[in-house]
């Protein structure tokens, strides 16, 4: 598997990085269903990538995803594998 394929977290260390990597710029939007004060995260796209931040830490690091990637937690969130056991 290449590195191109793997999930990797974007940390960012000077706010130029952040500028450069487009990540700046990328609309992130967060789910209707979250509550207003509770911890949650945002997803975004830029590059092609698919991108994932805490919304309490928007200049912090970044977990990015290939569209691969992001489709299969996707389908396997839709099918039941991550539920929590009651």
């Amino acid at each position: 598997m290449s590195s191109d394929s793997l999930c990797h977290w974007i940390r960012p260390t000077k706010g130029v990085e952040m500028e450069n990597s487009g990540i700046a710029d990328a609309p992130f939007r967060k789910s209707s269903f979250s509550a207003p004060d509770a911890g949650c995260v945002e997803v975004g796209v830029s590059s092609g990538r698919i991108l994932v931040r805490d919304t309490k830490d928007r200049g912090g690091a970044v977990l990015a995803f290939t569209e691969y990637e992001w489709n299969a937690f996707v389908r396997g969130v839709q099918a039941g594998e991550f539920d929590l056991p009651l």
